[in-house]
Parts: C-alpha cells; structure tokens; sequence
C-alpha cells in the first residue's frame, strides 16, 4: 500500500482534478485496504468522501440483480444486461416521458455489442415488471450503508466535484444528465459512495451470490469475443488496459465516466477499486487517469 501510495502522490500532481481514492480487496481473505487523497489535505486517515460513482451504477445495481436472482432474467434480459439487446447507446430523455420512451424499442440480438444506457434503463424496467417491486430493492440488500444514490446523500460537502452545470459547480449531484434530469433510482448512473462503502459491497457480493464462481463459469461458456459477461465489462486486451497491462485474460470490472473503476482478477483473488472526480474541470481528457489506473492496477496484479 505504500508503494501505491506512492504512485499517487507523485502523479496527482500533474492531474486536472483533485481527489482520489484506492481500494484493494483480497477475496481469499475477505479484506480490503484502501486510502483517500486530496491534493488540499493529502492523505486521509479515516476515508470519508463520497464520490460520484457514475456507470459503476449499472453492475452495482443490475449485474448485483442479475447474481443474486439469476431466475428472474429472461434471454432477452439476458441480452440488454450484457449491451446485446439492440437499442440505441444513448440520448436525452424527458423526466415524465422516459420510460415510455426506453420501453418504445423493440429487443432483438445484436450481432455486434452495443455499450448502451438505455439498455441499462430498459432492463431496470423488465426487472420491476417481473419482480413487481422497486427497482433498487433487488440489489441494495449488499450495499453498504455508505453506498447510496444521490438524492440521499447526508452531507453534499464531502462529495468532490465533478463539472460544471448551468454555470454552477456540481458538487453532490449527479454529473450525468439524464439521472440529473430522472431524479429517480435508476440503473445507469446516480450512486454515490465512499471507497470503503464500495469495497464492503463488492465483498459483500461475493459473500452473499459467490460472485467469481458464476464469472469463472461465465468466462468458460462465453465466446472470448464478446465485451460484456454477466453485467461487467471484461478485459479483452491482456497487456494493453486500463484494467493494467498485467491483468489477465479472466479480469472483469467497469468504468465510470467521472473516473472511478472496479477490476477484478479472477487469476489472483485480487481486485482493485478507484473513485475519482477526473471530470472536474473537463472530462475530455483521461490519458493522466488511465496511466494512474494502469500504474496501481499493475502493482497490485
């Protein structure tokens, strides 16, 4: 930890942004260690920022759905969880009309994986259709309680800002603009979470749905060409990622926009969790993050 320590330390300062936070988590032990930094206060001694978790909602919340309930998912649930359900990446949707909307599309295989919010939007639909109860009610059980979404955060000055809305800065909010304008509980983004409230969920998912037995299963049965297993993303380059070069070819996890990530390595029993505000002055420009991304991910790998 110290090592990796010292990697932020060196590199934050040459960021665009401000705060970050490291998690690493021993599956075999159940165990995390983590630490938070800004470049204000340096590092913390009791992590207790609450970063925007931006598209880490959609394992957190649907990829969580689909381990601990697997019986519910239809196959054509089965193809919008992993972006092959054929609707359209993205667009900007009314408050009163969204779900009318993403519910417009018809589902059919795709050839060709589709990264999609509004995939992500229309399968939080069948599952409240199927389980005929609030959508966040199928996966918060394993949350922490310092993973929450947005409209509940207790204290919007310890969240880390990520832009700039209407001239304003946006500090506790949601950065993405259709959970900004929904304002509801949703699937693609608006979870909010301290890097130990992530952690203890991810763990506690593994304890609770044996989470790498059904992804060593799914890497076994999956054509090695396809992006997306289970809910997560997938390392499909092995030595050339954001994940690092050195994990391997059995490391899943998921990027969020405002700079945070989870990676699992099913080979070492090893993950690696980073919370960011990388979007806080722009969000155009990653190369600074990714080389922190691939610099921690590789010592701990």
């Amino acid at each position: 930890m110290k090592e990796i320590k010292d990697i932020i330390s060196t590199k934050m300062k040459d960021q665009h942004f401000d705060s970050i936070a490291v998690g690493v988590l021993d599956f075999d032990s159940s165990k995390f260690e983590s630490f938070e930094y800004s470049r204000e206060l340096g590092f913390s001694k009791t992590p207790n920022l609450f970063f925007d978790l931006a598209s880490l909602t959609k394992p957190l919340t649907l990829a969580t759905s689909y381990l601990l309930n697997p019986n519910i998912f239809s196959e054509e649930m089965k193809w919008l969880l992993c972006h092959r359900g054929s609707l359209p990446s993205w667009g900007l949707l009314d408050r009163e009309t969204w779900r009318e909307q993403v519910s417009s599309y018809p589902i059919s295989l795709a050839k060709e994986d589709l990264y999609s919010d509004f995939s992500a939007l229309r399968l939080m639909l069948e599952i409240e259709k199927v389980g005929k109860k609030p959508f966040y009610e199928n996966c918060s059980p394993v949350w922490d309680k310092e993973v929450c979404h947005w409209s509940e955060l207790k204290d919007p000055s310890l969240c880390p800002p990520t832009g700039f809305r209407n001239g304003h800065s946006v500090r506790g909010e949601v950065h993405d603009p259709n959970a900004w304008v929904i304002k509801d509980k949703i699937s693609h983004a608006g979870l909010f979470g301290t890097i130990n409230g992530v952690c203890k969920t991810i763990l506690n998912l593994e304890n609770k749905s044996q989470m790498r037995s059904k992804l060593q299963q799914a890497f076994k049965e999956q054509d090695p060409k396809r992006r997306f297993i289970l809910g997560w993303d997938r390392v499909q380059n092995p030595g050339d990622s954001v994940a690092g070069n050195k994990a391997s070819d059995l490391t899943f996890g998921h990027l969020g926009f405002t700079g945070t990530s989870i990676w699992i390595d099913l080979k070492t029993s090893k993950g690696v969790v980073i919370l960011s505000n990388a979007t806080q002055n722009y969000w155009y420009d990653k190369l600074g993050l990714n080389g922190i991304r691939r610099a921690v991910s590789d010592k701990i790998w």
